[in-house]
């Protein structure tokens, strides 16, 4: 197995974290890992960008021009990411604040409504997890177990009363991809 993953949005957006609990889940799965983050000078509101790699066999360079999965989270993201996705790969993505859609047909699309489950469930920081259950539904590369065990290492301490929250939250995206392939 090899996953070459693009997550992208604005920074704020829980994209960084996203893709280092992912990481860290691969990592207690005894899988090999790479972590690229990629960001402007702005701490919110900037472009923010993480190229995970998740892999059986070691991997060579972490830096990539194509991907075989991409979670976008804005417009300018999806602009710029949906070319790069190989043929046959997913592209995961939240309508909430997207003014135009995918439109390739040599990839599967997933539209996730992240933001309405977000204001759902009341947890206005359940946002990027929910993608990241979204991401694991289509991509199952590591089990839900190990990315509760790599919340643990990712968040700090004073923040694990959050991790049952955050569950709830990867469960819910899930779910959502569940709903989709009904």
């Amino acid at each position: 197995m090899k996953d070459e993953i693009i997550i992208a949005g604005f920074g704020g957006q829980g994209v960084l974290s996203m893709g280092k609990i992912l990481a860290y889940a691969a990592l207690e799965n005894d899988q090999e890992v790479t972590w690229m983050p990629s960001y402007g000078p702005e701490q919110r509101g900037g472009t923010a960008n993480v190229t995970v790699i998740l892999s059986d066999d070691p991997i060579s360079s972490p830096v990539l021009d194509s991907y075989d999965t991409a979670v976008i989270l804005n417009q300018q993201s999806l602009d710029k990411f949906e070319s790069h996705v190989k043929p046959g790969g997913v592209l995961i993505y939240d309508p909430y604040d997207i003014h135009r859609a995918p439109t390739r047909t040599d990839i599967n699309i997933v539209p996730v409504a992240a933001m309405e489950a977000t204001i759902a469930m009341g947890q206005s920081k359940a946002y990027n997890m929910i993608l990241l259950g979204a991401l694991l539904a289509m991509r199952p590369d590591v089990p839900i177990e190990a990315v509760v065990r790599g919340l643990k290492k990712a968040l700090p301490e004073r923040h694990h009363h959050l991790i049952p929250v955050n569950e709830q939250a990867i469960r819910k995206g899930m779910e959502l991809v569940a709903e989709l392939k009904k």
